[in-house]
C-alpha cells in the first residue's frame, strides 16, 4: 500500500475495537501516526500493544466533559500536531418506542451526539489556527434512511448528519473538511447479542459488511485531493432492504 499519510497524526474515538481499531489498523499501513482513544484502559492496551510505536493509546471518557477537556492537550503532548480527527465512538439501542428504555435512550443519546459534538469542539481550534485538517464521522445509513425497528438511533444519527453538513460549511474558509461515514450492518460489537446462526446466516446472504470495509472507505475519503471533500459515504452490503 502506497503510504500516502506518511507524516500525518491522526486521532480515533472508540478505537480499542470494531470500526475504530479497523481504521487505526489501516491509517498505520498507510504511514500515520495514530492515537486511539477509548475509555477501557485494558482492552485498549490489548489492542495497541501488536501495532507498533506509532499507535498511541489515550483513555478518555466521552460522557465526562472533563476528560474530554484533556484529550486535545494529551494527543498534542503525545503525537504532536492534529491533522486527523475521527469521531467514532457511538452506541446502539434499538426496538420499539413503545417497549424501550428512556435511561438507555439517554446514555445512546450522550454518546452518538453530545460526544461527538463536544469531542470535535474540542479540536476545533487547534485546526483551525492550523489551517487545515480532516474531521470525519462514523455515521450511519440509519442517519439518511429512517431505519423503523430503531427510531432513537435512528434519530441521533439524524442529527449526527445535520452537525456534519453544517459545521462543513462553517469551516470551510480555515481549510478543514469535514465528512461522515455511513456504513450499513457491520460486524461489530453493536451486534454482539446476536445469535451465532443469525449472524452466520446474515453473512451468507451478504447482508453485513466488515469493518475492514468501512476503513477502506475511511482511508479514500482522507486520501482525496485537499480540493475534493466526500461529504458522505453510504456503505451498504450488497444484500440488504434498506
Amino acid at each position: 500500500m502506497t503510504h500516502d499519510l506518511t507524516g500525518k497524526t491522526a486521532a480515533i474515538t472508540g478505537a480499542a475495537s470494531g470500526i475504530g481499531l479497523a481504521c487505526a489498523k489501516r491509517l498505520l499501513s498507510a504511514g500515520a501516526r495514530v492515537v486511539l482513544i477509548d475509555r477501557d484502559s485494558e482492552v485498549l492496551a490489548r489492542a495497541c500493544a501488536p501495532l507498533g510505536a506509532n499507535a498511541i493509546p489515550l483513555v478518555i471518557d466521552l460522557t465526562d466533559p472533563a476528560s474530554i477537556a484533556g484529550m486535545l492537550p494529551a494527543i498534542l503532548d503525545r503525537a504532536g500536531p492534529l491533522d486527523i480527527f475521527h469521531a467514532n465512538a457511538g452506541s446502539y439501542v434499538g426496538g420499539p418506542v413503545s417497549e424501550g428504555d428512556p435511561d438507555a435512550w439517554d446514555r445512546m443519546l450522550s454518546l452518538n451526539i453530545n460526544a461527538v459534538f463536544r469531542s470535535i469542539h474540542a479540536v476545533l481550534p487547534h485546526m483551525i489556527n492550523r489551517k487545515t485538517g480532516d474531521i470525519l464521522v462514523t455515521s450511519s445509513v440509519a442517519g439518511v434512511v429512517p431505519v423503523v425497528w430503531e427510531p432513537i438511533y435512528t434519530a441521533s444519527k439524524h442529527a449526527v448528519q445535520a452537525f456534519v453538513h453544517t459545521l462543513r460549511r462553517q469551516v470551510i474558509p480555515h481549510g478543514l473538511r469535514v465528512g461522515a461515514v455511513l456504513p450499513g450492518p457491520v460486524v461489530t460489537a453493536l451486534i454482539a447479542d446476536w445469535p451465532q446462526e443469525k449472524l452466520d446466516a446474515e453473512r451468507a446472504r451478504g447482508g453485513l459488511i466488515e469493518a475492514e470495509e468501512v476503513a477502506e472507505a475511511v482511508h479514500f475519503m482522507l486520501t482525496r485531493p485537499r480540493n475534493v471533500t466526500i461529504r458522505d459515504l453510504v456503505i451498504l452490503p450488497q444484500s440488504t432492504d434498506l
